[in-house]
C-alpha cells in the first residue's frame, strides 16, 4: 500500500467528513483528496519525475497536508523542512536533498532568495487548485510505484552532530502507522489536536495515522499560549493530545490546566525524550480517566519503537514499555550479546518501520544498519518482566573518572526539588575526572540557592553523581522539536 492511498481511501469511505480543522477553516476528506490531486497534476505538468525530491516549507496547515499527499501522488519524495531555518540552513538542506521544487508561501520566500532557481519555488498561495477535478494515483503515474520506494526524507535535528536525511519508504510509513493505530486503538471518531510540527517525525505520524483511519486533525499552532490550545481542545471535542516533554512541562507549570475538565480527551501520548516520572504522575493525578501513553522512538524507525501500556503506568513508572506491534527490540552489550536483567546495553531494533538508510550517506548508513538491526545509539536496561528503561544517549553519557553516568537520573532527582522547573545535566572538561557534572537549572518562581540544590542532590544521589557545578539559566536551549541542545549547554550555560 502507498501512503497517498490513506487519503484516497478515507475520501471514498468518508467523503463529507471533516478531515481538518484549523481555526475557522474546515476541509472534508473529499476536498483534501481533490486539492492534493490537482496539485499533483501541476507538479507533473512541471516535469516532476518519479523519485524527484520536493521540499515543503510550510507551517502546519491545510496547505501542508495538501502538499504532502500531492507529492506522493505524483511519485515524488517529500522533504519537509523546519520553518524556523535561516537561509544558511535552508541552503544546506536544499542542496543536500537536491530538491527539484520547494512548495512554500510568500512569507518564507525572502529566505529562499538565491538558494534555488526562481522557477523551482512554488508559492502555494499563488496556485489555483480549486479548478479541475481530483486525479487519483492511477491517473497520475506513468508507472506503478512500489511500497519500498522512498516517500520522504526527514532530516534529523542534529543534536549530536550534522543533520542527516533519513529515507523513509511507503512501506516504512505504512507499517509504523498501522502499528500505532493498533495499540492506540484509533477510530474514525477520534480528533487529534496537532501542536507538533508535521516536519518532525512525531508530527508526521500524527498525520499518517489519523488520515489512515479517517479521523479528524485539529491544528493549533499557538502553543506559546497554552490556554488557547486548551480552549481549542474543549471547543472541538478533542480526543487525543500528543506532546514532547516540554509541552507537558508547560501545561503543568505555565497554564491553567487544572481549571479545565477536558471531558472528551481519551488519551495522551508523550515521546521525543524522557519526561520526569513525577510529571507523569502529576498529570494522571489531575486526569485519572485519561490514558497516558509513554513512548520511545527515532526518526530512523519512522517515529516509533516502544510504548508503555497505560495499565502498567503506575507499576512501571519510568519505563518506555515494550516493542510496538511488528517490531523486535534487543538490548545488546559489547560484542553484540544480549545483556542480562538490570544491565545496560544499546537498543537495537528490527522491523518493517526501520529506514531505508541515510540519504547519500552509505558509510553512515552502514554504521547503524547492521545485520542484527538498527543500532539506535541509545542505552537502556531491562527489568525482570521485560520492560525497557531508557538510560541515555551513548553520546550524552557523562564519563567522570571511572564512572559512566546517565544525565537522566540526575535530572529526575533534581526536578523533584520544589522550585525546579526543568534542568539538564551535562559533562564539562575536568583535568582530573575527564568530565565533571554540570547542572543547568531553570527555576519556577521559588527562590533557592545553589547550596540548597546541592544539599538536596547529596541526599538523593550517590556522591559521584552529585553535580560539581550548578548554574541557573532562564531557559534550556532546544531544537524546534523540543530536544535539549546538550552540546550547546556544555559550553554556554
Amino acid at each position: 500500500m502507498l501512503v497517498n492511498e490513506f487519503l484516497e481511501q478515507s475520501a471514498k469511505r468518508f467523503p463529507g467528513k471533516v478531515a481538518l480543522i484549523h481555526e475557522n477553516e474546515r476541509l472534508t476528506y473529499s476536498e483534501l483528496d481533490r486539492l492534493s490531486g490537482n496539485l499533483a497534476a501541476k507538479l507533473l505538468e512541471n516535469r516532476l519525475k518519479k523519485g524527484d525530491r520536493v521540499a515543503i516549507l510550510l507551517e502546519n496547515s491545510a496547505e501542508y497536508i495538501i502538499s504532502f499527499f500531492a507529492i506522493l501522488k505524483a511519485a515524488g519524495v517529500a522533504v519537509p523542512l523546519n520553518t524556523q531555518l535561516v537561509s544558511r540552513e535552508l541552503s544546506y538542506f536544499l542542496k543536500d536533498s537536491a530538491s527539484k521544487f520547494i512548495i512554500t508561501t510568500a512569507r518564507y520566500q525572502p529566505s529562499l532568495s538565491g538558494l534555488i532557481e526562481p522557477g523551482a519555488i512554488l508559492l502555494f498561495d499563488k496556485l489555483n487548485l480549486r479548478a479541475g477535478s481530483a486525479l487519483a494515483t492511477c491517473d497520475l503515474l506513468p508507472e506503478a510505484e512500489q511500497g519500498n520506494d522512498p516517500a520522504m526524507i526527514i532530516y534529523t535535528s542534529g543534536t549530536t552532530g550534522k543533520s542527516k536525511g533519513v529515507m523513509l519508504s511507503h512501506a516504512n510509513l505504512c507499517a509504523n502507522a498501522n502499528s500505532i493505530i493498533r495499540y492506540l486503538k484509533l477510530k474514525p471518531s477520534d480528533r487529534m489536536i496537532v501542536i507538533l510540527p508535521f516536519y518532525y517525525s512525531y508530527g508526521t505520524s500524527l498525520l499518517t495515522t489519523h488520515v489512515r483511519v479517517g479521523a479528524t486533525l485539529v491544528i493549533d499552532n499557538r502553543f506559546l499560549y497554552p490556554n488557547v490550545v486548551l480552549d481549542t481542545i474543549e471547543k472541538e471535542g478533542v480526543t487525543g493530545l500528543a506532546g514532547v516533554p516540554s509541552n507537558f512541562t508547560i501545561l503543568l507549570r505555565k497554564s491553567a490546566l487544572r481549571k479545565y475538565k477536558l471531558t472528551k480527551l481519551r488519551y495522551v501520548t508523550q515521546a521525543g525524550g524522557a519526561l520526569a516520572p513525577d510529571m507523569v504522575k502529576e498529570f494522571i493525578a489531575i486526569f485519572p480517566k485519561i490514558k497516558f501513553y509513554v513512548m520511545y522512538g527515532q526518526t530512523e524507525a519512522t517515529a516509533r519503537l516502544t510504548y508503555l501500556d497505560p495499565k502498567f503506568l503506575n507499576k512501571k513508572i519510568g519505563s518506555i514499555g515494550k516493542a510496538i506491534p511488528g517490531v523486535k527490540i534487543d538490548i545488546l552489550g559489547e560484542g553484540g550479546k544480549k545483556v542480562g536483567v538490570g544491565q545496560t546495553g544499546e537498543i537495537v531494533a528490527r522491523g518493517p518501520n526501520v529506514m531505508l538508510g541515510y540519504w547519500d550517506s552509505p558509510e553512515e548508513t552502514k554504521a547503524v544498519l547492521r545485520e542484527d538491526g538498527l543500532h539506535t545509539g541509545d542505552l537502556a536496561r531491562l527489568d525482570d518482566d521485560g520492560f525497557i528503561y531508557f538510560v541515555s544517549r551513548k553520546k550524552e553519557m557523562i564519563k567522570s573518572g571511572a564512572h559512566r553516568i546517565s544525565p537522566l537520573e540526575i535530572e529526575e532527582v533534581a526536578c523533584q526539588m520544589p522550585g525546579v522547573l526543568e534542568c539538564a545535566a551535562v559533562g564539562v572538561k575536568d583535568e582530573i575526572l575527564g568530565e565533571a557534572i554540570k547542572l543547568c537549572v531553570v527555576k519556577n518562581g521559588v527562590d533557592f540557592t545553589e547550596t540548597d540544590l546541592l544539599r538536596f542532590c547529596k541526599q538523593n544521589l550517590a556522591a559521584y553523581k552529585v553535580p560539581r557545578l550548578i548554574e541557573f539559566i532562564s531557559s534550556l536551549p532546544r531544537t524546534s522539536t523540543g530536544k535539549i541542545k546538550r552540546q550547546q549547554l556544555a559550553g554556554v550555560c
